[in-house]
């Protein structure tokens, strides 16, 4: 096993934390239905984008050059550039946040620091660093979060309502943010980046599927239930960060709530880091016709760029937690757009072997349900009003929104052409 867990490194993070925090103070159980979905929805998506990275054996954005045109692949690599690299900033903030906490060390020194960490290791070590290190910190922060069960009372009753589905006022970004953590379009374009440097080919379709279930479908959906059932049951402001929230849980159920909480989410931080740093030098050197692995010098100068520009997130100001989940929901605007490029390809003379119904049923319902959680934050960000930041997002989800349409345009020509 491999590439699923690099991808379950960068779901299981704190911008997923803080969606899951803010879901279980502010409605207790009442969005668990959601958090259910998102590990199913996590599974399937990175189920597609693993049959179209091994059907392919190529990187997604080739695959986009060569069958839909140079226009697109450009236009998936903003997409994914833009949601990574946002996400980027704020990740670093909360990972030297945490270690500054942990360390008593200011947290703008962890920033640089972290910085260098990522730069020697992922250009020195390569991508099987980065493997084993998502594989050993997923682990031990699903472990961590798991603990914390047994020392947080959790209502069974309340927990059984949760699962039927209603979104609350107020609840659509937070669901966003939830669902955003497991389908997000880093995940998505990333997978057959990292099955390349594992080596997989088609022999390998059964150890790829058994993959993604073991680290989306259990290690992803285990740790963000153990989450949201641990803050659901104790926390009740809204208000609290990240941090705050693991340090909230040491006077209501005592220090080894707390120190639990705490060092998962570092651990969670620190793992997707690493994961997220990859995904804008793997899409643009695949699209600038460079190589994808360290053996080639530009993309290693392109890791080492995108690990110190992560610098500056540790001097960002304000609450990381409301940041977290915006980051989230920001990136599910995104997600719908890399959907549809996924379905097409499977859908076409891209690969030998189409999708199934059941595949196919599967991806056009999670298309529909990321849309509609999109729009939905959309929705909410301009409500009260369209200023620098819901211009930007409204700007973002319009355009990809016309891409997305017009690619289903381009699919029924095709069909109806052939």
């Amino acid at each position: 096993m491999g590439p699923s867990w690099v991808a379950g490194a960068i779901a299981a993070g704190p911008a997923t934390i803080a969606s899951l925090v803010t879901a279980g103070a502010s409605f207790g159980y009442q969005l668990l239905w959601v958090v259910v979905l998102s590990a199913g929805a996590g599974a399937l998506v990175q189920y597609l984008a693993m049959r179209l990275g091994l059907l392919t054996e190529r990187g997604i954005v080739a695959v986009v050059e060569d069958h839909l045109g140079g226009w697109w692949a450009w236009l998936l690599v903003a997409d994914a550039v833009i949601a990574a690299g946002v996400a980027q900033l704020v990740i670093m903030k909360t990972v030297a946040t945490v270690s500054a906490t942990i360390t008593g060390i200011d947290a703008r020194i962890w920033g640089v620091v972290w910085a260098l960490v990522l730069a020697l290791g992922l250009a020195g070590r390569g991508y099987r660093f980065l493997e084993l290190a998502a594989k050993l910190l997923v682990s031990l922060v699903v472990v961590a979060f798991v603990a914390s069960l047994f020392v947080v009372p959790i209502d069974a009753g309340a927990a059984v309502r949760g699962l039927v589905p209603t979104v609350p006022g107020g609840g659509a970004l937070v669901a966003a943010g939830i669902l955003g953590g497991a389908v997000h379009i880093t995940l998505i374009t990333m997978h057959s980046y990292t099955m390349r440097s594992r080596g997989w080919t088609r022999d390998d379709y059964d150890t790829a599927t058994f993959d993604v279930g073991a680290s989306m479908l259990v290690a992803f959906g285990i740790y963000s239930l153990s989450i949201f059932l641990v803050t659901a049951s104790v926390l009740t402001s809204a208000d609290l960060s990240t941090v705050g929230a693991a340090q909230a849980l040491g006077p209501l159920v005592g220090p080894s709530a707390k120190w639990l909480f705490l060092l998962g989410l570092w651990g969670a931080a620190v793992s997707t880091l690493g994961g997220n740093t990859i995904v804008p030098p793997f899409l643009l050197a695949d699209k600038l016709g460079w190589g994808t692995t360290i053996a080639d010098d530009r993309y290693r100068w392109l890791l080492v760029a995108a690990a110190l520009l992560s610098a500056p997130g540790a001097f960002i100001g304000g609450a990381v937690l409301g940041q977290l989940v915006l980051v989230l929901a920001l990136g599910t605007v995104g997600t719908p757009f890399a959907i549809a490029i996924v379905l097409y390809l499977l859908n076409s003379g891209a690969v030998p072997d189409r999708n199934s119904t059941l595949a196919n049923v599967g991806g056009v319902a999670l298309l529909f349900v990321t849309g509609t959680l999109a729009a939905n934050f959309v929705r909410e960000q301009v409500g009260g009003g369209v200023g620098p930041l819901s211009g930007f997002v409204l700007a973002f989800a319009v355009a990809l929104g016309l891409a997305t349409l017009g690619l289903g345009g381009k699919y029924a020509r095709d069909e109806l052409g052939s």
